[in-house]
């Protein structure tokens, strides 16, 4: 059985770190051939390169490059695949026709959020009408997702994040993590999230200064870099600039999290819906009680009131009330880290992720056999 794997670039982004632990997996334990094609060669996984894995690029001139089409047909034609597994919208668009002509199994895995508009001028509800009838499976990481998106019950198939327990382990000691981001106060607030539109940090800078003027044993750690990051440095007040700190893009970032005593995600749901955050996953991983804005698959992560807190959105005053309620309940907050921890061990464990994507393989390839 082979794979070619189809994916827009490898950026530090949720579904390539999915497609890389997938493949770290595949390869380790020789359970198929596979290959990729990447549109970009900025690849900000270099472990890539260490799982002598064939990489072919096929770079677009411009957004909607028709060029890549010949190029996908030829690269098809020549190494056979059984299966394109694509990971984006575009990728789809592009494999849908390649797929169709040479008969191969397309997996479509365009679906990475629950942000679907039914709207004609929105670029998935076109990508997802054109793409979904030429599919022969669509998956994504959120039940909310395939629901937002109204793909085909019969071809639908939800497979969750998996999350490496490998990652937790040998981590940096927190004194030392804490001295490194001149980290002085017992408490720390953080949020690991890209600065765009997608995210609402306007939310958690406000709620961060409300916090401040009560107390000031509290640092708030925002992790992350994007074309909002300048706009949010601007809305700290100069009196609390010690005590909220931007860190930008880290490349590893849990033992950042590690000395969190709280994690936040607040979302933009005007633009933005969540599939399965892997921000949350990793603070419940490592035993931390999350608050995050109630959109798309974040309630199938997030248990209320048990593992953490679902908020509404764009309410910076809840988020205050909150954050306050686990910060002077600390045992409260273990608890909800406790419980949060077992749930991604039950539900989101990286062996249970592998094991649905290689029986879905299968299936596709035996269907493709009958």
């Amino acid at each position: 059985m082979k794979i070619l794997y189809f994916v827009d670039g490898l950026y530090r982004g949720g579904k390539e770190r999915r497609l890389m632990e997938l493949l770290k997996y595949i390869i380790a334990f020789r359970i198929m051939d596979v290959e990729i094609a990447l549109m970009s060669r900025d690849i900000q996984y270099d472990e890539i390169y260490d799982l002598g894995i064939k990489i072919h690029f096929l770079v677009r001139r411009s957004k909607k490059d028709l060029l890549i089409l010949r190029h996908l047909f030829k690269l098809c034609n020549n190494i056979k695949p059984d299966i394109i597994h694509t990971w984006d919208s575009m990728t789809s668009m592009y494999a849908a026709p390649v797929a169709q002509i040479l008969g191969i199994k397309l997996i479509n895995g365009m679906i990475t959020d629950s942000s679907y508009r039914n709207n004609i001028f929105e670029r998935g509800w076109i990508r997802s009408k054109i793409t979904f009838p030429l599919s022969d499976v669509i998956v994504a990481n959120s039940l909310a997702g395939l629901k937002a998106y109204k793909a085909p019950e019969k071809k639908s198939v939800c497979i969750y994040n998996g999350f490496d327990p490998k990652r937790i382990t040998n981590l940096s000691d927190r004194d030392i993590i804490r001295k490194k981001f001149n980290v002085l106060t017992p408490k720390v607030v953080g949020m690991v999230a890209s600065f765009t539109d997608r995210k609402d940090y306007e939310s958690f800078i406000t709620s961060a200064q409300d916090i401040l003027i009560q107390r000031d044993d509290v640092t708030f750690l925002a992790v992350g870099d994007g074309v909002l990051l300048k706009k949010c440095k601007s809305m700290v007040d100069a009196r609390f600039r010690e005590n909220i700190k931007f860190l930008g893009l880290q490349s590893d970032g849990e033992p950042i999290i590690n000395i969190f005593d709280v994690g936040i995600l607040t979302t933009n749901v005007e633009v933005h819906e969540e599939g399965i955050s892997n921000s949350i996953l990793e603070y419940m991983a490592l035993g931390k009680p999350v608050i995050a804005t109630d959109s798309g698959g974040t309630k199938e992560i997030i248990v209320d009131g048990k593992t953490g807190f679902i908020i509404p959105p764009k309410d910076p005053n809840i988020l205050t009330n909150r954050i306050m309620e686990i910060l002077s309940r600390p045992d409260r907050g273990l608890e909800m880290g406790r419980k949060g921890k077992q749930r991604v061990v039950d539900l989101f464990s990286l062996d249970t992720m592998v094991a649905k994507y290689i029986e879905l393989y299968r299936k596709c390839i035996n269907e493709k056999g009958n």
